[in-house]
């Protein structure tokens, strides 16, 4: 009797059990972050039954046809902590409210792929790399990319001209060739664009910016000595249906970016976004009869597509064009000058494109193909000086992927070619100078990289790249990378040795080079330049209540061999490029906090110390054009009661050595410590606007203040009244009294002073 009724029991309860399971619901609510403000295209999922969905204008949700029955919500946005919750449902509805979290920029959980060419929290990532949002490029709106790195650590925008305002980018004190600049993963900007193709990738396209600081050449090759920058721009998937930015300033600037999504039947996605920039009004503040700032007209049309697959393989394809029309000079130079030794003027025609994507093979094992391919024309004189070049780069890279127990494997094939050719010595004959024979280089590479996982709190990476460049022949770079962390995860200590190189190409890198001011002089063919650096890395996180504090301190070491150095001291009617004879020393220590304040305070501030020196024949020089030390700060405040967002931003500059004519140049041999400093205000205006404006170098700094003038012989541009003796040298004459020739390459920050902007943003979702 007690079996058969144990028996009806068990019956009963899977009947009781099949019913509830038969019931359905549906689970509905709000997607919102710490400020109450509604999250729009959240995604809200409950992993276990494989439905999901995106969260409205309004941050609202509803997923239908939900089994009775406890599940995990998962919910996922850009930018914030994934939240995961255990929820019941029991009857018709269940009304569930979301708060997410936003991410800092020192936070462990977010997902990085520059490191080690795969997606990996910054936790697991045994290289160290910084990651920064749009949302934090948007506390100080500039109209490039470029401009916008000006607030983080260790990067500094580098001005090279103070007549055409070209510039590249430095990592810890190491100048623009040593950057790489990666889109998407893909080496994109490169040789001329270093100097003329940083400009044009509309911000409304990017996601975020990964930063590694120093050498990785280890995975993708010359170039990446110092560190490398990878934009990676929004998926399809993930953007608002259409976006605009558009913002003006009292200087006459005006920029804009939009953006907009649309599908192509089932299973193709694609974002198109353009940039426009316009500036058309010459000023001169410093009474020196040229341009304070470069004037410039330019569009940029970026188009990336993502193409659904089985079983979630990878197909992506993306381009861009960007055309560019800048020119500076005397206030008075018109196109009817170009070229010509009437009035001085430099103007640049920039017409560029790119393409690139990446396609996972359809076969069991995880092997992608990535691809890119992009030409650049410059057309360009600096003064009646021209300078025409062409550029082709080519590149295919296999990469496969590969877990074998605690070993995570990744090798790699890849292949660039580069074609070059410009009117300047650089590509003529060795045997006939009037013979034009334009560079083409082969870099075949095969890289291999293998990273343990010794226990749940070490990991071990060890790596090897070898490569043929047809010109310098074999080149192979070794690295080894440690990490520590601790059980709680809140401590992380990384320790790497690597080895990097880069093969130079003057006349793409070094805009001095081009200005026609002085002569370009090569001792010797050049030889690739290598280094080997090391670093050490620890990030803390400390959770403080309802407090959180993020810290990120670096120590770093890089040693150059073969390094090129223009020389602009031996003559100042010259600039001479050789390999030195000693070793060139890049060093120092960085500080980043990030704290967030539960009432809505944001800081985030960072500083660099650094030494960076050559030693040549006995004789220790410090570097031109590099400070000793850098600080940044970006701190917000929202006041939650009015939807408004105040924004400070700045950077503190120490003096940098810069160069001088002749012993009686009245200007500073070092720079004075220098600082550009922004506010903005931002107001919410429903869900879809954002009003904001501000004042952009609140201080008036401009590089004129305490100098005499900074372009030398601004009054006789040609040097058609200056006097040479025997040896060369420019003498004193009453017209002439410092001894100097016409140079803009004293420049060490941007020319322009205060002025005011306002702007506008609108994001329309679902």
């Amino acid at each position: 009797m007690t079996k058969i009724k144990e028996l009806i029991g068990t019956v009963c309860f899977i009947l009781i059990t099949c019913i509830a399971l038969a019931q359905t619901g549906k689970i509905k609510g709000k997607v919102t972050q710490r400020d109450h403000e509604d999250v729009q295209a959240a995604t809200v999922s409950i992993p276990k039954l494989k439905k999901s969905v995106k969260s409205t204008i309004s941050g609202a949700y509803e997923l239908t046809d939900i089994p009775y029955g406890t599940w995990e919500l998962e919910v996922r946005f850009v930018g914030f902590h994934t939240l995961k919750k255990m929820i019941t449902l029991n009857s018709d509805s269940l009304e569930q409210h979301i708060e997410l979290s936003e991410k800092s920029n020192t936070d462990l959980d977010e997902v990085v792929v520059s490191g080690t060419m795969k997606e990996v929290s910054k936790l697991e990532s045994s290289v160290p790399v910084e990651v920064y949002t749009s949302k934090f490029f948007k506390a100080n709106p500039t109209p490039s990319l470029f401009d916008a790195l000006q607030n983080i650590n260790g990067v500094r925008p580098q001005l090279n001209c103070n007549v055409c305002s070209t510039g590249d980018i430095h990592i810890n004190g190491l100048e623009g060739p040593y950057t790489m600049i990666l889109i998407d993963g893909m080496p994109i900007v490169s040789g001329l664009s270093t100097v003329y193709g940083l400009s044009g990738i509309p911000q409304s396209l990017i996601d975020r910016v990964e930063i590694v600081k120093g050498p990785a050449s280890t995975l993708y090759g010359s170039e990446a000595v110092g560190g490398l920058i990878n934009i990676i721009t929004k998926r399809p998937e993930n953007a608002p249906l259409l976006s605009l930015d558009a913002f003006g300033t009292t200087w006459g600037e005006i920029s804009a970016d939009v953006a907009a999504k649309f599908n192509v039947g089932k299973k193709a996605q694609s974002l198109l976004g353009i940039n426009y920039f316009n500036y058309q009004h010459p000023i001169d503040n410093n009474n020196d009869n040229f341009t304070d700032i470069t004037l410039q007209h330019r569009i940029s049309i970026f188009n990336k597509w993502n193409f659904e697959r089985k079983d979630n393989r990878i197909f992506s394809l993306a381009g861009r064009y960007v055309y560019e029309d800048r020119w500076g000079g005397e206030m008075n130079w018109g196109k009817k000058y170009r070229g010509g030794d009437e009035v001085y003027g430099e103007s640049i025609y920039t017409s560029r494109w790119e393409f690139f994507g990446t396609y996972q093979l359809p076969i069991k094992e995880k092997i992608l193909f990535q691809f890119s391919t992009n030409g650049h024309n410059q057309n360009s004189v600096y003064g009646n000086i021209p300078y025409l070049a062409d550029q082709y780069i080519g590149f295919g890279q296999f990469t496969w992927f590969k877990t074998l127990g605690r070993h995570d494997l990744l090798t790699g094939l890849t292949y660039r070619y580069t074609n070059y050719d410009d009117n300047t010595p650089a590509t003529a004959s060795a045997g006939n100078i009037a013979l034009n024979k334009p560079t083409q280089t082969h870099l075949p590479g095969l890289f291999l990289q293998d990273e343990i996982t010794l226990n749940g709190n070490n990991k071990l990476l060890l790596g090897v790249r070898y490569d043929y460049n047809s010109i310098h022949g074999s080149i192979l770079t070794p690295r080894l990378n440690y990490k520590w962390n601790s059980v709680d995860k809140n401590n992380v200590l990384r320790l790497s040795i690597g080895n990097g190189y880069r093969v130079a190409n003057v006349f793409t890198e070094d805009h001095a080079a081009l200005t026609g001011a002085r002569e370009v002089v090569f001792m010797h063919a050049l030889k690739p330049e290598t280094s080997w650096n090391g670093n050490i890395n620890f990030v803390k996180k400390i959770d403080a209540g309802t407090t959180f504090i993020g810290l990120d301190a670096t120590a770093f070491y890089t040693y150059f061999t073969n390094k090129i150095i223009p020389n602009y001291d031996k003559d100042p009617n010259k600039i001479i490029y050789d390999n030195i004879n000693g070793h060139a020393v890049s060093s120092g220590v960085s500080l980043n906090i990030d704290v967030v304040f539960a009432n809505g305070l944001k800081i985030l501030a960072g500083a660099t110390a650094m030494d960076v020196y050559n030693t040549e024949e006995g004789k220790r020089s410090g570097q031109m054009f590099t400070e000793k030390f850098t600080a940044v700060w970006n701190i917000g405040y929202t006041f939650k009661g009015i939807g408004l967002t105040a924004d400070y931003t700045g950077n503190l500059y120490g003096p940098m050595r810069l160069p001088l004519l002749s012993a009686t140049d009245p200007r500073r041999e070092y720079s004075p410590w220098w600082s550009i400093q922004n506010i903005q205000l931002t107001k919410h205006l429903g869900k879809k606007i954002e009003i904001y404006g501000g004042v952009k170098n609140l201080l008036n700094w401009t590089p004129n203040k305490g100098n005499p003038f900074i372009i030398a012989r601004t009054n006789d541009p040609f040097d058609k009244k200056v006097q040479f003796g025997t040896d060369g040298q420019a003498m004193v004459t009453a017209d002439n009294p410092y001894g100097l020739t016409f140079d803009p390459s004293y420049v060490y920050g941007p020319n322009q002073g205060i002025r005011g902007f306002l702007g506008f943003r609108y994001h329309l979702f679902k």
